[in-house]
C-alpha cells in the first residue's frame, strides 16, 4: 500500500523538499517530471500547485497534501477543520497539522490590503465602490462582505503589485516581510488573513488505519524538523563545584540533562539552545569552568 501525497509546486517547493529532508524523507525532484522520487517505498508523491491542492485532496485524487490555509479557504470556502474538532467527522478535508514554515522563513504569511502610498485610502471602508486585484478572490470578497463594503474583486494572474492605481485601486497580496510592497510604493491598510502551511488529509484516507498512521508519522517528523530549526545541542563537562553557576547560565528547552562521569567530581551536561545565543554563551561557560564544550546540529526535536 502507498500513501498518495501532494507536494506544493512553486514558491513553497524548495522549502518543502528541504523540510522533508530534515524530517528523514529524501525527495528527488526532476524538472521534467511531476512525480518526485522518494526513498520511502510507502510514499507516492506528486507535485501540485498549492492553489489546487485542497480540491484534489477533497476529491480523493490525493490522500494527503501540503498547502496553505489561504488556498484551502479559497478552494473550499472555509478552513479545513482540525482532526481534534467535532466538525472533522463530516468534513471532506481535514487539517492534520499546522506547519509553520514558508518560502523565506519559519513564520506565517500575511495577506494584506495595500494601496499606493500617496493615495487617499486610509481604511478598508474607503474602498467603497472601488476595484481590488488579487489571486485570493473568494477570501477577499468575504472580507469586504463582512465589513459591509461594496467592491469589485478582480482575479490577478500575477504581477499584482504593479496594478494600482491604474488597473485597480488596491490589491490583496501575500507578504512575509513587506519589502516587495514597499519597493512598489504600496502602503499596507489592513491584514485580510494570516496563513501558514498545513498538512491536510482526505476523510476516506484518514478513516483508513494504515494511511492514518502514515500521515500521523509524517506530521510528527515534519513538526520535529521545524522544532529543531535554529536550535543546536550543546554538551559540556562541569565540576560539581561549578554546577550551580553553569546551570544559571543555561536557558534550556526544559532542564539540562545532568549525567555522572567516571570521575565522581565531574558531571556532563547536555542541553538544547537557540543557535543565535551560543556565540555569546560559550565564552561565559568556559569562564565559569566548563570544559569539553561541544556544539552539534539537530535535525529533529520531538516534543
Amino acid at each position: 500500500m502507498k500513501l498518495r501525497l501532494g507536494i506544493p509546486k512553486g514558491s513553497l517547493q524548495d522549502a518543502t523538499v528541504q523540510l522533508f529532508a530534515r524530517a528523514g524523507f529524501n525527495l528527488y525532484v526532476n524538472a521534467r517530471s511531476y512525480f518526485p522520487g522518494t526513498d520511502d517505498p510507502e510514499l507516492e508523491c506528486m507535485l501540485i500547485r498549492a492553489q489546487e491542492m485542497a480540491r484534489y485532496v477533497a476529491d480523493g485524487v490525493l490522500d494527503a497534501g501540503l498547502t496553505g490555509l489561504d488556498w484551502i479557504a479559497e478552494q473550499l470556502g472555509a478552513p479545513a477543520p482540525h482532526i481534534s474538532t467535532p466538525e472533522a467527522a463530516q468534513a471532506p478535508v481535514l487539517n492534520v497539522a499546522d506547519l509553520i514554515y514558508s518560502k523565506q522563513s519559519f513564520g506565517k504569511v500575511r495577506w494584506v490590503l495595500a494601496a499606493p502610498e500617496d493615495s487617499r485610502y486610509q481604511k478598508p471602508e474607503d474602498f467603497e465602490g472601488g476595484t481590488i486585484a488579487t489571486e485570493l478572490v473568494k477570501v477577499t470578497q468575504q472580507y469586504f462582505k463582512q465589513l459591509g463594503v461594496n467592491v469589485t474583486v478582480e482575479f490577478s494572474w500575477g504581477a499584482t503589485e504593479v496594478k494600482p492605481p491604474v488597473l485597480a485601486d488596491a490589491i490583496v497580496e501575500a507578504t512575509e516581510t513587506g519589502s516587495t510592497l514597499r519597493a512598489n510604493r504600496l502602503r499596507i491598510i489592513d491584514t485580510v488573513m494570516e496563513s501558514n502551511t498545513q498538512l491536510i488529509a482526505n476523510q476516506n484516507a484518514w478513516n483508513d488505519q494504515w494511511k492514518r498512521t502514515k500521515i500521523e508519522n509524517i506530521a510528527l517528523l515534519l513538526n520535529a524538523a521545524i522544532a529543531a530549526q535554529g536550535r543546536v545541542g550543546v554538551l559540556l563537562n562541569v565540576h560539581r563545584d561549578n554546577l550551580s553557576t553553569i546551570l544559571g547560565l543555561l536557558p534550556a528547552l526544559r532542564r539540562p540533562t545532568v549525567s555522572p562521569l567516571s570521575d565522581d567530581g565531574w558531571v556532563a551536561l547536555n542541553t538544547i539552545l537557540e543557535e543565535r545565543t551560543v556565540r555569546d554563551l560559550v565564552p561565559k561557560l568556559k569562564a565559569a569552568g566548563a570544559e569539553g564544550i561541544v556544539e552539534y546540529p539537530l535535525n529533529k526535536i520531538v516534543m
